[in-house]
């Protein structure tokens, strides 16, 4: 079943891509795994597939309900591409975002929300993610106009859900986007991951926090392709080099 559904979500990915013909410059929602205050409009969808280290894949769809509130849903896991074991994840992931203030001249804009997915293998003995997943959370995000846009993100969250690990601190995380052209975007981001430092044992976060950056391509003004560069601080036991990663990202109305 759990096979069953992300592949589901990835055929439909492709459907949308192949079929889709408005054309929409979305704002970004995400950085590289944190959030931003952004949201997409009322009556588009975006859909985002993922592939990451250990023949991982994620793919998920997201929806803009109103002008403020979007809600999505993720699934994947590890082994997927190659010959080694396939390690799906417990259960899907969900997040709910909603903008309580809009951005104006002088405010950033903040916005509330909540994401259950992580990021990497899961742990089933543990009930966490290798990266774990935001929890709920408050960012403020203020873009600026110098160059093309450039934007600025911060926020904090607490994660209630993998706590077995018995780290359960509030944790915070920063970020920045910027447009080099109309095609091409960098970004780079910290999480503090203040939740993930007392586990290094199980080869897990060593307190270090994790510093990523990335590269977006708008190939067309609906669909991106992204390079990212995770974890550059190495802030894992045993870990000699960052990971490299690729996104692919896509919008349309319905």
């Amino acid at each position: 079943m759990k096979r069953v559904l992300l592949l589901s979500i990835v055929i439909l990915n492709t459907v949308i891509f192949l079929y889709s013909q408005n054309q929409l410059y979305p704002q970004p929602v995400n950085l590289i795994t944190t959030p931003t205050a952004g949201v997409i409009p009322r009556g588009a969808y975006l859909t985002e597939v993922r592939l990451f280290k250990d023949g991982g894949i994620a793919a998920g769809i997201y929806v803009g309900l109103t002008t403020r509130f979007m809600f999505g849903i993720s699934y994947g896991g590890t082994g997927i591409i190659g010959d080694s074991v396939v390690g799906l994840y417990k259960q899907p992931g969900i997040e709910l975002k909603y903008r309580i203030i809009d951005e104006t001249e002088r405010n950033p804009a903040i916005l509330l929300g909540f994401n259950s997915q992580g990021y990497g293998r899961y742990d089933q003995d543990l009930g966490r993610y290798e990266t774990k997943a935001k929890g709920f959370y408050i960012v403020a995000s203020k873009n600026y106009r110098f160059l093309g846009n450039t934007g600025f993100h911060f926020g904090i969250n607490y994660n209630s859900i993998e706590k077995k690990d018995g780290d359960v601190d509030p944790s915070f995380f920063l970020g920045m986007d910027k447009e080099i052209n109309p095609e091409i975007s960098v970004m780079i981001e910290y999480d503090a991951a203040l939740n993930d430092n007392e586990t290094n044992e199980l080869n897990f976060g060593r307190g270090k926090g994790y510093l990523n950056a990335g590269l977006r391509w708008t190939f067309v003004q609906k669909f991106h392709v992204e390079m990212d560069f995770n974890n550059i601080l190495l802030n894992r036991k045993g870990v000699k080099y960052f990971s490299r990663e690729l996104k692919i990202t896509f919008i349309e109305f319905f």
